[in-house]
C-alpha cells in the first residue's frame, strides 16, 4: 500500500511564525511539501524560497493563479485574514489559518460561508490544541487525580523583543490587530482551559497599557465563570522586564493539584495523596514546540484521508469570543456574556 500525499502547500507570510511551520513541517508533518513561498516583501519571500527549495510569489493572487499547490498556510496580520481566506477558498484550495480567525465575528462567518461552499478542508491553527501536556492533564482530570475540580488559574507571560527594523510591528496596531495581548497570545491560554473545563460562560475583565507604543492592551487579567460553575483567573502580560518562576497553569480540585511551569525547563506536577510533595509527570517544552507541526500534519491528514481535525474551525470561535467579552467588559465594567454575540 503506497503512502498518500503530499499536501503541496504554499506558506502565505514569511514572518518569524513561518519559520516555527517550517520547522514544524520538516520535523513532524511528512506528508506536506512547501511548492510555494508568498510574501509582500520580496526579500523576504525569496530568502524563505531558497531555504525551502519553492517558487517565490510577492502577491497571493498571482500564486493562486500560477502556482503549483493544493493547500495554503496563511499566516497573515488579522485583518488580512478574511481576504486571503476567502481568494483561497475561491481558487479551490485547503486552507490552515492561523489564529484568530478574524478580528471580529462579521469577518468569521464569511469566512466560515466560504469553506462550506468551497468544500475544502478548513482549519485553525492553535498550536495549544496539540501541546502533549494539555491532554496528560485531561487524563489526569478524567481519571480522579485530584477529584473534582474547584478552581483554575491560567497566567501567560510573554517577554517584548523589540526589533529595531519595526519597533512597532503589526500587533501592536488595533487597525491589523484587532486587540492586544487577549486576541493574540492570551488564546493559547485560554484554549486549555476550555479543554480541561468546557465553555466559559461569562467574563470580568481589567486591561492595562503599560507596553507605550503597543495601541491594544499589554496586560489584562480576569475571572472567566464556565457553564459549569467552575471560576478561573486568567493573567496575560507582555513586558521587557525579567520574570520570575511561575505556573502558566493551576488547577485545584477537592483531593489535589496540577500545575504546568512555564517555560523551557517546564514540568507538569501533580500534588495529591499519594505525591503530597509532588510527582513529575512529564517536561512540557519539546512537546509546546513539537505543536507546530503536530497541527501541521493533523490539517495534511484531513486532506489525504478524510480524518477529523482535533478542532473544527467553529471550536476556534471561543477563543476569540472570550477576548472579545473582555473587551466589552473593559467598557461595562461588568461581567459580559462570551455567546451572547450573533455570528
Amino acid at each position: 500500500m503506497t503512502d498518500p500525499g503530499p499536501v503541496k502547500i504554499a506558506l502565505v507570510g514569511c514572518g518569524n511564525i513561518a519559520q516555527t511551520h517550517w520547522h514544524g513541517i520538516q520535523n513532524h508533518a511528512p506528508y506536506v511539501e512547501v511548492t510555494a513561498v508568498v510574501d509582500t516583501n520580496q526579500d523576504a519571500a525569496r530568502k524563505m524560497a531558497e531555504q525551502t527549495g519553492a517558487s517565490a510569489f510577492t502577491e497571493l493572487d498571482t500564486a493562486l493563479t500560477s502556482g503549483e499547490f493544493d493547500a495554503v498556510d496563511l499566516m497573515l496580520p488579522h485583518d488580512l485574514h478574511v481576504e486571503a481566506s476567502l481568494a483561497s477558498f475561491n481558487a479551490g484550495k485547503h486552507v490552515l489559518l492561523e489564529k484568530p480567525m478574524a478580528p471580529d465575528l462579521k469577518g468569521c462567518q464569511q469566512i466560515l460561508d466560504a469553506a462550506k461552499q468551497a468544500g475544502t478542508v478548513f482549519m485553525i491553527a492553535e498550536q495549544a490544541q496539540y501541546w502533549p501536556d494539555v491532554y496528560k492533564t485531561l487524563e489526569l482530570i478524567k481519571n480522579g487525580d485530584i477529584g473534582k475540580i474547584i478552581s483554575a488559574q491560567g497566567y501567560f507571560f510573554d517577554m517584548l523583543r523589540i526589533n529595531p527594523d519595526d519597533p512597532i510591528p503589526w500587533r501592536f496596531q488595533l487597525a491589523k490587530s484587532g486587540g492586544g495581548i487577549c486576541i493574540d497570545g492570551g488564546a493559547h491560554w485560554i484554549r486549555p482551559l476550555r479543554i480541561w473545563l468546557g465553555e466559559i460562560d461569562e467574563v470580568i475583565a481589567s486591561t492595562q497599557h503599560p507596553v507605550d507604543h503597543m495601541e491594544g492592551e499589554s496586560l489584562a487579567h480576569a475571572l472567566f465563570r464556565f457553564q459549569n460553575g467552575v471560576t478561573a483567573t486568567f493573567s496575560a502580560i507582555l513586558s521587557d522586564a525579567r520574570s520570575g518562576p511561575n505556573v502558566a497553569f493551576r488547577l485545584t480540585g477537592k483531593q489535589g493539584e496540577i500545575l504546568i511551569e512555564h517555560g523551557r525547563n517546564g514540568r507538569l506536577l501533580l500534588f495529591n495523596d499519594q505525591y503530597p510533595k509532588g510527582e513529575v509527570i512529564m517536561k512540557t517544552a519539546a512537546g509546546k514546540g513539537a505543536s507546530y507541526g503536530l497541527e501541521i500534519h493533523d490539517f495534511s491528514q484531513a486532506i489525504l484521508k478524510g480524518t477529523p481535525l482535533q478542532a473544527t474551525p467553529e471550536f476556534s470561535l471561543g477563543e476569540l469570543r472570550t477576548a472579545l467579552a473582555m473587551y466589552r467588559s473593559v467598557e461595562t465594567r461588568t461581567w459580559e456574556k462570551v455567546w451572547q454575540e450573533e455570528i
